[in-house]
Order: structure tokens, then sequence, then C-alpha cells
């Protein structure tokens, strides 16, 4: 899965899932609206960065204005940080005029898509624009039109090795088009809507963050790719109610239990012809292929990931004929972390991810370079160890045999950038500042792009050579008339004496108010860090709104989040709900110790996604909050999809008591507090269905709640407008029910 700490697993795409800090203004009060303005309140930092293919330039493109105007493609100077805009937006009026599809770019946004790639030769980019393709010539400086693909996000297109052809994916079929010639040929020519070839569906996308599911072989003769067969795969309805005749797009979606795409992958000709399927025993509608890839010109890998998320396999298979041989294995304790990531390297060894000491390391394997179905694979060396986590492989150079990664070792809530080389020699930190980076690096490993913040630090990016010598090239923009005042750090201690980690603000002028409300704002699902020694953007400015409105708030990640160690995260295995309200409670019950001035009968609780899930718990489980808010939350887990479900409470039809006990439904009648749901109709991750459901039980029991819906809204609720009336009513909803005293 994202292992470069982009928090984003499964139900985590909100602002419950950002590193969450906060702050209080001396000057100027916020508003949502100063929040959610276009640019961010400090600017946007760069991100989904392309480096040239020579590795002298990376790019990006633009969101606010400080080397450019907005969707201005900016190039940065490796050897000297210089920035300057490569490609204005000017030039590109055609291209972003089809960029109007809501959905498309929040898909985008969410999974990590470019809009753009570089041509290997470097004189041109391919821009990808909701199904249209264009060729911009630098030299020229004209984008031309090339393609049609008509399927929006999910056309992946791509340059061919030699630069010649442009790959993609049209009405779920492969095609390559020449690019002198404009020659199409279509690769695969199924008409059947439910295969998929070389597309990535919903459900991989999300859960296994598969983000391609075709290659070019190296030498550029074939093409591998994943077929998906959904016939037997449920749909739902996401409907559009703003037209005068809703529409409705049926969007392939397996729920828990139900059967999942049946899997294969194949090799044609990359000039036509007939495809040879690989012969991994993979089981139908069941098994998964979170990755694949070539070998060599005549051999690919493919892993093989089953149903119960305990065993994974690696296969090697002659692309003539088929045949496969399983080269590795290894079964999970519980589950595997969504670690699916394979690197293989030239010179016959590959580079696994695995938490089987109870941490997530590095481990290098090799194998016969000459017949790489000769036998089994053989470990050579494991590259980290420690009590601590690997979060993410970064780089490998492998001319120079040095792997950049980016790890907790120097604290858990803390990512930096390391090395270390495939002979185990030459460890070291290459970050300089505490705190969390994010670390890009060119293709030829010799720069890399270092986007890092910390608590009190706002985000900056600078580019760096290896030498350790960096030139900044975006900074946060100053944030004019605010007094910034940070949150303070604080542990405890779980009842089976883990560390848990908590920020916790409290509003400066505590002193001229009698009592103290306190809002709990957990996300605490599988996989997510949130208290992490990092800027936290928009969260970190709407707590400060809540603070100088007169609450304090509370954020803490519980057993079963990630980047914890495997112990820490397998809390969750079988336990959706128990495990996290006690650690989250035993925090609440030490802060109101240490914090008199805290009200211990007024307390709120809100969250987003598992967070909505959580907030739901918690308001069914205890009677302690008086006010909640859920936003987008899944309250039957039968309706969310299969494979994140599964990993964490097994099949339904084998553990109908842990689906009946965890689903919130289930107690609805229990409510204690007032209500404030909240849901976008255009949800495709966790269906509007679930808010419905909801609702329903609370109409059986009579129970009260309150619900705002956004039309069309995806799972982020994203835009200006949108997110200015959702935070205005979640402030609005904690002020009406806490009703925060001032001192007499």
């Amino acid at each position: 899965m994202r292992r470069h700490l982009v928090v984003s697993a499964g139900l985590c795409f909100a602002m419950g899932c950002l590193a969450q800090t906060a702050v209080h203004g001396g000057g100027a009060a916020w508003t949502a609206s100063d929040i959610f303005q276009k640019g961010g309140a400090i600017g946007e930092p760069p991100r989904l960065y392309q480096w040239s293919p020579d590795g002298k330039t990376a790019t990006y493109e633009s969101k606010d204005m400080q080397h450019g105007q907005p969707h201005d493609v900016i190039a940065i100077d490796a050897a000297t940080g210089q920035a300057s805009v490569l490609v204005p937006q000017t030039r590109l009026v055609e291209v972003y005029a089809g960029r109007n599809d809501e959905r498309d770019q929040d898909h985008r946004s969410r999974y990590g898509q470019s809009n753009y790639h570089w041509a290997p030769d470097g004189r041109s980019l391919l821009f990808d624009s909701t199904g249209v393709l264009w060729l911009y010539n630098l030299q020229q400086k004209k984008a031309v039109r090339f393609a049609a693909t008509g399927e929006g996000s999910g056309d992946d297109p791509k340059f061919s090795p030699d630069g010649k052809s442009i790959s993609f994916v049209r009405a779920h079929n492969l095609h390559v088009v020449d690019i002198a010639s404009h020659r199409d040929t279509a690769l695969t020519a199924t008409t059947d809507p439910k295969l998929l070839n070389g597309e990535v569906d919903w459900v991989y996308d999300e859960e296994l963050d598969t983000r391609s599911n075709y290659f070019w072989a190296p030498d550029g003769k074939h093409v591998a790719y994943l077929q998906m067969n959904e016939t037997t795969v449920p749909v739902y309805p996401i409907t559009d109610w703003i037209p005068v005749h809703s529409k409705v797009d049926w969007q392939t979606y397996p729920q828990a239990g139900d059967s999942n795409p049946a899997v294969r992958v194949g090799i044609v000709p990359a000039g036509g012809g007939d495809t040879v399927w690989m012969k991994v025993p993979a089981s139908p509608h069941n098994d998964y292929i979170p990755r694949f890839g070539w070998v060599d010109a005549t051999h690919v890998w493919v892993e093989l990931l089953h149903r119960d998320h305990r065993h994974i396999e690696i296969y090697v298979c002659n692309i003539a004929d088929g045949t496969a041989k399983q080269i590795f294995a290894e079964t999970a304790n519980k589950f595997f972390d969504e670690s699916y990531d394979v690197d293989f390297l030239p010179g016959g060894q590959f580079l696994w991810s695995s938490w089987r000491s109870g941490y997530t390391h590095l481990y290098l394997y090799k194998y016969d370079k000459q017949n790489p179905m000769s036998g089994d694979s053989t470990l050579v060396r494991q590259l980290t160890s420690g009590n601590w986590d690997v979060l993410g492989v970064d780089g490998i150079d492998t001319k120079q045999g040095i792997v950049y990664y980016t790890s907790n070792e120097t604290d858990p809530r803390q990512a930096m950038l390391w090395q270390v080389g495939l002979d185990g020699s030459g460890k070291k930190m290459l970050s300089k500042m505490p705190g969390v980076h994010h670390a890009s690096f060119a293709r030829d490993s010799q720069h890399y792009i270092d986007t890092a913040s910390a608590l009190t630090t706002p985000p900056l990016a600078k580019i760096c050579d290896l030498s350790g010598s960096c030139n900044v090239f975006w900074n946060s923009k100053p944030l004019t008339g605010y007094h910034l005042t940070y949150p303070k750090m604080i542990t405890g201690k779980a009842a089976d004496g883990t560390t848990l980690y908590g920020e916790l603000l409290l509003p400066p002028d505590m002193h001229n108010t009698a009592t103290v409300p306190l809002i709990v704002n957990p996300y605490g699902g599988p996989h997510a860090q949130t208290v992490q020694d990092a800027f936290g953007g928009a969260n970190f400015f709407f707590d400060e709104l809540l603070m100088q409105h007169g609450f304090a708030v509370l954020h803490v990640d519980n057993r079963g989040m990630g980047n914890r160690s495997r112990a820490f995260a397998e809390a969750a295995w079988h336990n959706f709900g128990p495990v996290q309200l006690q650690d989250q409670l035993t925090m609440v019950d030490q802060v109101l110790r240490d914090n008199p001035q805290l009200d211990g009968k007024r307390l709120g609780w809100w969250g987003w996604s598992w967070g909505g899930t959580f907030t739901l718990y918690a308001l069914t489980h205890s009677d302690r909050f008086s006010a909640g808010v859920c936003v987008a939350p899944v309250t039957n887990w039968h309706l969310y999809d299969s494979i994140y479900t599964e990993r964490y409470l097994g099949m339904p039809q084998d553990n109908p008591a842990l689906y009946h006990q965890f689903s919130v439904t289930t107690n609805a009648a229990h409510l204690h507090g007032n209500l404030l749901m909240v849901h976008g109709t255009g949800d495709d991750n966790v269906h509007m269905q679930n808010t419905i459901q909801m609702i329903q039980q609370f109409v059986k029991s009579g129970t009260q709640y309150r619900l705002m819906l956004f039309p069309r809204k995806t799972h982020s609720i994203a835009g200006h407008d949108s997110r200015t009336l959702l935070f205005n009513a979640i402030d609005e909803h904690f002020e009406r029910v806490l009703q925060p005293q001032p001192a007499k």
C-alpha cells in the first residue's frame, strides 16, 4: 500500500486522516472560509512530482501562485533549485477545458494520479485530461490533441520504452498508437464491459494501492496486463439528483463476502496478436494480484495475495507458454499490513518489505538470474532492523547499490529519510530537520525532492543532492495577523501498558472561562497515523477556530492504528471498537485529571470515515459525550468493500457475530448525545447507503438525529464552498450543544 506516509488506507481520505495539530491566534479570528480558501491559507505544498528522464529537472503542477499561476507546470533545476514556469496554463487552455468532471478530478487527487507525463526523450509532455490525450512539444510550446480515450481517470497513458508509441485504456481495452503515423492498434478486443484489460477497478485502486495494471516489456516488444472479470461482482447505484431526470452511475463494488473480480495476467505482443495467459494458480473471484511486473524481456513476476490476507506468494512466469514457478512465499501472523510492493533489481535480486520481526523492515532476496524459474529465492540479508518501522522505499540506486527509505527510527511520530547499502553497509540518516519528510527521487537517484514539516514548522520543499546540499524552492505563505500557539504533545498508557501518543490543544485564555468543554477528534482506524511531528494544514486551522470559540481539542492515536509495530496494528484484528474506545477514554480521563478546568460533563466527539464510524460507536457505547458529528461513516460492515473489511474481520459468512457486534446500526437505539450526520451523495468509497441504514434504525427506535447532505460530493466533500459550509456546521453544532460558559 501507500508506504510513503500518505495516510489513506481504505477509509482514510479526509480531514480526519491528516496529521493533526492546532494553533490559537492572538490576531485575526479564523473562519472556515479562511481555512478552505482557494490555494490554501498557507499555499499548497507541491506534490506529484514528475522527473525529467535525465534527472536534471523536477516538475509539478502549481496549485498556488508562488512560482506562477495555478495549473502552470513548474520546473525546478536540480543543480540550483531555481524555479521557473515550464508550461504556462495559458498554453493549455484547450487541455484544461475538459477538466470539469469533479469526480474525475477528485479521483486523481485521492489516488495521486498526475495529469501529465514526460516523454522518454525529454522533449515533450503527455497531458491526460478527462479522456483526451494531448502532446505538448516543449520546443514549439504547443499542445496538440493526440487521442481520445473516453475513460477519464482510468485511461492510464504511457510511452513505450523507445518513446515512439503511446498506450492507454479505451472502453476497457488496451490500445497502442504510433506517434508518427497515429496508427491505432487494439491489443485487446473484448466487448463485454465486465472484462477490464489493463484497467484498475475501484477496489484495487482503493485497497491494494494499485496504480496501473499493465506494463511495457523492457525491450518494448510485449505488454503485460491484468485482466479483471467483474461478471459476478455486484454493482451499486450512485445517483445524481441534480438533473431534471436523475442519472445513475452503476459502480462495480464487492462488499464483504461478495464475489471479487477474477484476475489473470496476460502477455500480448506490442504490435498486436494473441494473448498468452500466465498459469498462476489464483482462485477465481477470491485471490488478488496486487502487483506484477517484468523480470527481464522473457519473464514476468506475479504476486498472489490470498483472500484470507495471511498468505502471499511470488511467481515467475515464462511469457512464451505461461508456465509459472513459485519462488517466494510468506505467511502473516493475522494479516498483511498492506505491504505489497516488490522491487526486482538487476542481478537476480528483489527487495521485500515485511513485519515478520514485529516491525516493518527490508529484506533482500536473490534468485537465479540466468534461469529465474529454476528454484526458490533465498534470503541474502535483512537490510534494516530495530524496534521501529520502515515507512516506505523512496528510491533505489541500482548502480551504487543503495536503498533510500523513510522510517520512524528517531521517534514514532517522525519520518526521516535514510540510506543503506544493499550489502548492509553505509546506513545513515539524510534528513537534517526533525519532523516528517516525504522524498521523491530522480530516476538516476542523484537528486531528490524533500517536502518536510514539523509540529511548529509549516511545510517547505527543497531539492537536494546526495552530498547533503539542498536548495529550498517552495515555502509556506506567512500567516500575517495570526499569532500561533502550538499544541501540547502528550503520552499515556493503554490498559496493556502500550504507550499512546496524543495532542492536546488548550485555549490560551482558559483562565477567563469557568470551565472548558473538550472535543475529541480521533481517526482510530487501521493503518492510519494522525499524531505526528508534522504541520497539520487545514486541521491545524480548524482546531484553532474551535479553540478561539472556547473549546479544547484532543487527538489520540489508539491501538489498531499504523506505523507503531505489528502488535500495535494487530489490535484491530477482529476488534473494530472496544479496544479503540478504551484507549480514547483512557486518554480523555488522563487529560481531565491533569487539566481541572476541562469540563468532563461537556464532551464532544467528531470524526470522518472510520473516524465517523468511531463517533457513532462512541456515542452508542458510552453516555459521556453530549454532542457528536460523524462524516461519511460506515455504519454496517456488510456494506463496506471486501478487501478492507475482510482483512480485519474475516468473511461475514465465517464471523457473523463480529459483523453484528461492530456494525453501529446494531446499537442505534442506544445513542447518547446530540448527533449530526453528514454524507456526500456521490461518495463512491463509503456509500450513502450506510447513512440511510443508520437513519432507518434511528427511525425505528425513535432516536433523534440531524442530517446534512452534499449533492454530488464524494468521500472528501472537497471544494471551498462545501468545506466552508460543512465546517461551519460542525462548529455551530458543538457551540449549540456544548454551550461554552464564560467566567462570571
